[in-house]
């Protein structure tokens, strides 16, 4: 009877686990499963899957771009997705490779939406910018991205010496911060800019505009300089706050090293805007002072274009000598009358302080000739000298656009996008010219 007993229950524990083992299912192909590791070894994973089976990763499928399956020991639990339920020696096949994929995207993603600092190995460089690698996922650095210490400051912009200069970066590792991803084009584009604006962003509680700051040029580019002040801190000082008077050049006033004092005229995000010349007494409050209109003065040719010359009466106050005031009779070029670098004799016909401009004339030295008719002295240009002084301000003033590069054509220069000084700094240029930087030391402009 107890025999009897016993064998029942024996079937009774059978039956059970024969329907507890029917209930269990093996993952499909593509299921994200998982397991301990078992052993490492000859290239091979083995992973024990709860007990339900064992799965091999092998070969390729070890490629894991989170990194964190890269020092694998016996007992640690990893994920992995399954690519066959069962093998030549059935076991189930796994891979890594996917899974990894996934978790590095997400922290890239993560990195990205909480704006963390991370470091960057550069891999490779093309005329666009930067191959930089995040953990183990490779993505882009602009050339309008990188600080003024890092961009191609390359006279002329010639694309083969600004190619030279950026690959002596490889191997290096750079601080930045993510600005693109997406996983699904494979885009992931970093900012060495970003990154030091973040930094500088927490330095700079103690500065407000208005402040006035003594430091050393640590670079200059056609359209600025920049300034280094502070513990660390940078700032750009745009090419129309350098001085008063009109420069075509910031490398004719001003010299890396050199010392300046500066004011902070904006303070925006991480980014700084400087200006040496509003220290500095407006000259022309005191023009009136000197001239007069009516005056027959001595001036240098500074510049000549279409539609006339840019003439320097003193170190402060720069003339427009309209092509219309140049000769009584028609001319197709001011370089008819006038010569870059010489010095001609101008009557003063406008003086506007406010504006910072003042008209200069060569025919009116003289009597209009005999017998002359209006329509045969005018030189064909509609625009009086003060339309055209307003454009060339305008110009000056305007921001640089830095072109944005992306994964998919980063061997595609762009000229870089320098921003406006007072929205962007460093590319911004801090930013800017790869500058075709793409636009310097803040896309795409010739570096000093």
């Amino acid at each position: 009877m107890a025999k009897s007993t016993k064998i029942a229950a024996s079937s009774a524990q059978m039956q059970k686990l024969m329907e507890e083992c029917s209930s269990v299912k093996l993952p499909e192909v593509g299921a994200v499963v998982e397991g301990v590791v078992i052993s490492t070894a000859n290239n091979e994973v083995h992973i024990d899957l709860g007990g339900i089976a064992t799965g091999v990763v092998r070969g390729p499928e070890l490629v894991d771009e989170s990194g964190i399956y890269t020092n694998l020991r016996p007992g640690d639990t990893i994920s992995a997705t399954v690519l066959d339920i069962e093998n030549e020696l059935g076991e189930l096949e796994l891979s890594f490779r996917e899974a990894g994929h996934k978790k590095a995207w997400e922290e890239l993603d993560r990195l990205f939406r909480d704006q963390e600092i991370v470091q960057a190995q550069i891999l490779d460089a093309n005329k666009g910018g930067l191959l930089a690698r995040v953990g183990n996922v490779t993505g882009f650095l602009p050339v309008s991205q990188l600080t003024v210490e890092h961009y191609p400051r390359v006279e002329g912009a010639n694309k083969a010496k600004i190619l030279e200069r950026l690959k002596t970066y490889i191997g290096e590792t750079f601080t930045v911060r993510i600005i693109d991803v997406d996983e699904f084009e494979g885009k992931l584009i970093v900012s060495e800019k970003a990154a030091r604006e973040h930094e500088q962003s927490a330095r700079l509680s103690e500065y407000t505009v208005g402040d006035t700051v003594e430091g050393v040029v640590t670079g200059v580019v056609n359209f600025g300089a920049f300034v280094e002040f502070g513990a660390g801190l940078e700032g750009l000082v745009h090419i129309s706050e350098l001085a008063w008077q009109r420069i075509d050049n910031p490398k004719d006033i001003i010299n890396v090293g050199g010392k300046v004092k500066a004011q902070i005229i904006s303070i925006d995000g991480g980014r700084i805007s400087l200006s040496i010349r509003r220290l500095q007494t407006d000259p022309w409050k005191e023009v009136t002072k000197k001239y007069t209109v009516g005056d027959e003065v001595e001036g240098t040719v500074l510049k000549l274009n279409p539609f006339g010359a840019f003439v320097e009466l003193d170190h402060d106050i720069h003339g427009l000598a309209h092509i219309s005031e140049l000769s009584w009779k028609k001319i197709q070029s001011p370089e008819e009358v006038l010569k870059v670098g010489e010095k001609f004799k101008f009557k003063i016909v406008s003086i506007e302080p406010d504006h910072h401009r003042l008209g200069l004339s060569v025919k009116q030295l003289t009597e209009r000739p005999a017998g002359m008719k209006k329509d045969e002295e005018e030189n064909g240009e509609e625009k009086s000298a003060e339309d055209v002084e307003k454009k060339e301000t305008a110009k000056e003033e305007a921001p640089v656009e830095v072109a944005v590069v992306t994964t998919e054509s980063p061997v595609v220069e762009t000229p870089v996008v320098v921003p406006n000084p007072v929205t962007e700094e460093k590319e911004t240029a801090h930013a800017t010219e790869t500058a075709t930087i793409a636009e310097e030391k803040h896309e795409e402009a010739s570096v000093a």
